[in-house]
């Protein structure tokens, strides 16, 4: 059957039909289909669309083309069941395989003795099976870690928090009572070497060098995160070696309040003097069971000894003036200007005295217990953790001037010592000088980076001074090598292949190969904080009018307040603590009640509560990935991580659990919580606490370009100076506008307490 015949019958049928059409229809079907095609299927396609309105002539034309193609059509089924051309997976040698083996027709064509064959020549398969399961190890153990990067850091976490060991067990174990008879013309400096300190797989420092001379006092500082805090802990264990006749007081970052009574809290400081005093009891109630048991010669014996162990304990108790303790730590408190009911009534109080209580006496009288003892058993090492946070300006004068005397050794952690405050030295003078926890008490500074510790001498602002310049002095140096280096590098390139300068050349390039590898000083980093926008809305959003409010009705704490806010608001609230600044806060976000007045709120205001102790509203157990996720469900992993990149917590520390961070740390990951709330307010309860320098920048930067309302309690005058534009001070039960900058407050508090 030729196509001209093919062509004739369609012609017959649809004599309309273009040329080009029929020819293409005629030689397909005679010549050009494939074999695996359905070539009558194809040509009625073709043909259904040239008859569309004919459907019964195209049926007719397919049965004879069907007829015509008879012959063809079988002999395109017989061929198609023999053996088809198809592509080897592998290249097969013939002049190696010699004639093609019996397999080939088996698996497809494909010559199975040769590929073998060349494998078996080519490679090592079991070296190949063992480098494949290491790989699939690899990849499966990749898959699994979604925390952080090294598990034991997690394990070790909660291990720390299933811990039942009190604070007087911890103490008693790594202070014992004979650490200061033993001590005796002894050296109490501490000089290690080469000391390795680990968080989990978390390296803090590697072969460092840790110094700390009797009398000196240091503050370590460091960034967010690189693990002050963990050095700190790694010194209070003695995980470092730290000479056993050495005594260590350490205050962490938070102290968990209880329901134990001021009085008794400030008393159970002194570790010792309370362990003493319930040995005492405990043996005098012994001795009085030994005088009923009879005069025997056991009972004899141990009423003995037991007398003899009573006056050593004696002899200790009155080497501290123990008796006295009681009058000191109520004498204590009387300066802190705590009122006999708030000192002997703690649980009836409100949660805001609870809070400054424990905050201010407890954690004050831990730091400074040597004034409740005499200097025999003062502690030779005193570790302060954050020692500034929560406190007010008269607590951080008094703290800063106690620790001046402090007569033992002293290492101290600020996250930011930018928070100093200027007091005048005396009415006459008006001479200003320096108050911080850091500028009047630093001897010396560490500074804590890159896995080591630097020592400079002298305060935090001649250590800033001496670090701008040494980094100044280290990058010209880099840079005048650099130079060098290139100069050199530029003569050997022009002149290596001259016969007159090879020898210089190669004399050059000598030189290059001898100098020593050359690092770039470290850039600072920056950090940056983001808000989302505030969209607009009508005012008035948040009125107090005329309010009044006390824990208790005939205990009023703020009366008759007037406050508003706005989108345009920059208000910082100052006062001391227990003034009612936290209760101001409470009553515009409607978490408290006034008892008269009225609070008015603008019905689609949102309000963002950034709480003093913050680290109380996140969960330890989850990672932020987790706890924004919980928060704010709706996301994907990518977006969480991308918004707690907005403050600084990126790559894996967006996967480690919350209790495993630092303080700062949290305290971004608090902002991060805010900022999904999408506020038009931000009310921000020490909102500075926890931060380093580079975070208290950013933080600042954020707030002054957002374009919403923000109100600050804080106690940090450039914190206040940058981000706010009104002063209210928070004092004698209400809260009245300032009329003044920070300064004039100062000046006005400091001059009222030397009264």
């Amino acid at each position: 059957m030729s196509s001209q015949e093919i062509a004739q019958e369609i012609r017959s049928i649809f004599p309309d039909t273009e040329g080009p059409i029929v020819q293409y229809l005629s030689g397909y079907l005679v010549d050009d289909a494939g074999e695996e095609e359905d070539v009558l299927q194809v040509a009625n396609d073709i043909l259904s669309s040239l008859g569309m309105d004919r459907p019964d002539d195209v049926k007719r034309l397919m049965a004879r083309l069907s007829d015509l193609l008879s012959e063809q059509l079988a002999a395109r089924a017989k061929n198609s069941g023999r053996p088809k051309l198809m592509k080897l997976d592998r290249v097969v040698d013939l002049s190696k395989a010699g004639a093609m083996s019996n397999t080939i027709a088996l698996g497809e064509g494909v010559d199975l003795e040769s590929i073998n064959k060349a494998k078996a020549s080519r490679v090592d398969v079991k070296k190949l099976e063992k480098q494949e399961a290491k790989l699939r190890a690899k990849i499966e153990k990749r898959a699994r870690r979604d925390l952080y990067e090294g598990s034991k850091l997690l394990d070790q976490h909660r291990k720390q928090a299933s811990r039942s060991q009190s604070y007087e067990e911890m103490f008693m174990k790594i202070n014992p009572l004979d650490a200061s008879a033993s001590s005796k013309n002894k050296s109490k400096d501490i000089h290690l070497i080469n000391i390795d300190v680990n968080f989990g797989s978390n390296r803090i420092l590697s072969g460092a060098t840790l110094t700390l001379a009797y009398g000196r006092r240091y503050g370590l500082i460091g960034r967010n995160g690189v693990g002050k805090s963990t050095l700190l802990r790694h010194i209070a264990m003695r995980e470092v070696p730290i000479p056993p006749h050495i005594t260590i007081l350490f205050v962490e970052q938070e102290i968990v309040g209880d329901d134990t009574l001021a009085l008794d809290s400030v008393l159970k400081a002194d570790v010792w003097r309370d362990h003493l005093l319930k040995e005492e009891a405990a043996l005098n109630a012994r001795l009085a069971e030994l005088d009923k048991e009879g005069d025997d010669k056991r009972a004899e014996e141990e009423r003995e000894e037991a007398s003899s162990r009573l006056v050593e304990v004696h002899a200790r108790l009155s080497d501290m003036d123990a008796e006295s303790g009681p009058s000191r730590a109520a004498a204590l408190l009387a300066v802190k200007k705590i009122s006999r009911n708030r000192r002997n009534h703690l649980v009836e109080v409100g949660g805001m005295w609870k809070a400054s209580v424990i905050s201010q006496v407890v954690k004050e009288f831990f730091q400074h217990a040597s004034r409740t003892r005499s200097c025999a058993v003062c502690q030779a090492l005193l570790l302060l953790d954050e020692p500034s946070n929560h406190i007010d300006l008269n607590a951080l004068a008094w703290l800063e001037d106690y620790l001046q005397t402090w007569p033992g050794t002293l290492l101290v952690v600020s996250a930011s010592f930018s928070r100093a405050f200027d007091r005048p030295e005396s009415a006459a003078t008006g001479r200003m000088i320096v108050l911080s926890c850091g500028d009047s008490v630093a001897t010396d500074i560490v500074h804590q980076h890159s896995g080591r510790l630097d020592y400079y001498k002298g305060n935090f602002t001649q250590f800033y001074s001496t670090k701008s310049e040494r980094d100044r002095n280290l990058r010209k140096e880099y840079e005048a090598q650099m130079e060098y280096r290139k100069n050199l590098q530029a003569f050997v390139d022009r002149w290596r292949y001259n016969a007159n300068r090879a020898a210089q050349a190669q004399m050059r390039l000598k030189i290059l190969e001898k100098l020593p590898d050359l690092q770039p000083p470290e850039e600072e980093e920056t950090e940056k904080f983001r808000f989302p926008e505030a969209e607009k809305i009508s005012p008035p959003l948040l009125q107090l009018s005329e309010a009044t409010f006390g824990y208790t009705s005939d205990k009023l704490i703020l009366k008759n307040v007037n406050f508003d806010v706005g989108l345009d608001s920059r208000i910082a609230i100052v006062g001391a603590n227990g003034s009612g600044k936290s209760t101001l806060i409470k009553l515009l976000t409607s978490e408290l009640k006034p008892f008269s007045g009225e609070c008015n709120r603008n019905g689609r205001l949102r309000i963002g509560y950034f709480s003093q102790h913050h680290v109380d509203t996140l969960n330890p157990n989850m990672s932020p990935v987790q706890f924004l996720a919980s928060k704010f469900p709706g996301k994907t992993e990518q977006e969480y991580r991308g918004h707690l990149g907005n403050f600084q917590i990126s790559g894996m520390t967006g996967l480690q659990l919350i209790g495993t961070l630092s303080g700062g740390q949290k305290s971004r990951v608090a902002f991060a919580v805010l900022s999904l709330q999408n506020p038009h307010v931000l009310l921000l309860d020490e909102p500075t606490n926890h931060l380093d320098i580079e975070g208290l920048d950013a933080l600042m930067t954020a707030l002054n370009i957002w374009n919403g309302g923000v109100i600050v309690i804080s106690h940090d005058e450039r914190f206040i100076t940058t981000v706010a534009k009104e002063l209210w001070v928070c004092a004698d039960g209400t809260v009245s506008k300032f009329k003044g900058d920070v300064q004039s407050y100062k000046v006005t508090l400091f001059a009222v307490s030397t009264l």
